[in-house]
């Protein structure tokens, strides 16, 4: 019995090494797995369902082959992929769920997020991912020109990279008093989340209960898997390809 979780993988066809590791974790452990979880930021930027991108169909293909061979998958939307729709899940054999989702893993109320609402103290974010998150607007960026969406899209990733360098690390990072506010609504001690990029296990107290936050790795430089038995969490690496 294993349920695995990733994140940030944040594909693109300049890092076709990431991509390989993934469809070989697809093709051979995934394949062993009760369910398979993506917990946003699959790809480096989503500007539509109808993007031709080829690297879209290649992944497509490879989680609908693991959908095919009985393994449920379930996808929780990122900052970077957040106008992933139904038509790509479909294909890819993927369940959509919110941004936060609760399940049951092996008897243990589970919360998911992706882990950005946690980062509180970026107020700057928190603002452009409230404003993303109208509908109206949505509704109106996925009608513009396929040309367009790119431009807007190459945009954003550079005022990003530029913002994130003059930024603190603390900034970026989850705080404390989101994370037991999260845990506490939703009445779970168990937190799976990414983002971040800080792989790491954090075990602490929460309202007199044992409480632990899992924080899922990026694919930059290893593969990153949170590997789930019953009453077991471990986080694993996974090696890259040579670039």
């Amino acid at each position: 019995m294993t349920t695995l979780f990733i994140s940030d993988l944040h594909l693109s066809l300049e890092r076709p090494d990431m991509t390989a590791a993934l469809l070989s974790f697809l093709q051979g452990e995934a394949r062993r797995a009760d369910a398979l979880y993506v917990l946003g930021d699959l790809f480096e930027f989503w500007i539509g369902d109808d993007d031709p991108n080829p690297l879209h169909d290649q992944v497509a293909d490879a989680f609908a082959a693991l959908a095919s061979a009985g393994v449920p998958l379930y996808f929780v939307h990122g900052n970077r992929d957040f106008l992933l729709g139904s038509a790509f899940a479909r294909r890819a054999g993927m369940t959509l769920l919110g941004d936060p989702s609760v399940i049951e893993l092996y008897g243990q109320r589970t919360l998911l997020m992706h882990g950005d609402l946690l980062c509180t103290l970026d107020v700057d974010y928190q603002r452009f991912r409230r404003v993303t998150g109208w509908r109206w607007l949505r509704w109106l960026f996925l009608r513009l020109p396929l040309a367009r969406r790119q431009r807007i899209a190459r945009h954003l990733r550079g005022n990003s990279q530029k913002e994130n360098a003059g930024k603190a690390q603390s900034i970026m990072d989850v705080t404390e008093a989101a994370v037991h506010q999260a845990m506490r609504q939703h009445h779970c001690t168990l937190l799976i989340h990414g983002h971040t990029h800080r792989p790491a296990i954090h075990d602490f107290s929460l309202d007199g209960q044992s409480a632990r936050r899992i924080v899922l790795g990026d694919w930059f430089e290893q593969g990153s898997v949170l590997v789930c038995r019953p009453g077991e969490q471990t986080l694993e690496q996974r090696p890259l390809p040579p670039r």
